[in-house]
């Protein structure tokens, strides 16, 4: 069996270096808030789609449902979301107004995170890398 060795960096080592630079960047500007940028994340997910099942909102987020509710957990816990039963067989996260309240004091952070990134990126590089980063995100198995 012949095994093609590229001299092309590995994508996802790559990848995964870029993601935690940015998550440190990120967690750092919304540390301040008592979150972090997944919960974040989290919770403009559920500022703008409303209630969302667990399933529906690990999908989305390209998550996996125990790395979730591991994230949803302390959120909870601050009151900033309810997770309540959809069904016999599911849950559903829903923004409270503490949620809502928390989000809209930490967007000026996370702002200030993104124009950074973005202070940093020339011309069309943003509009390319994130075409690429949804291409790249389209691989993941469902």
């Amino acid at each position: 069996m012949h095994m093609h060795h590229s001299s092309a960096p590995c994508a996802c080592t790559s990848l995964r270096k870029a993601s935690r630079a940015l998550t440190r960047l990120y967690d750092e500007q919304l540390a301040a808030h008592g979150m972090t940028t997944t919960q974040f994340a989290i919770l403009r997910h559920l500022a703008r789609d409303g209630e969302l099942g667990l399933s529906r909102l690990a999908e989305r987020l390209v998550m996996d449902r125990t790395s979730l509710y591991r994230t949803l957990a302390p959120i909870e816990r601050a009151g900033w979301v309810r997770i309540e039963t959809a069904d016999r067989r599911s849950k559903a996260a829903r923004l409270t107004d503490a949620g809502a309240a928390a989000l809209h004091a930490a967007e000026g952070s996370w702002a200030a995170a993104q124009d950074r990134v973005l202070a940093e990126l020339e011309g069309g590089e943003w509009q390319a890398l994130i075409t690429t980063l949804n291409r790249l995100t389209e691989l993941a198995p469902t």
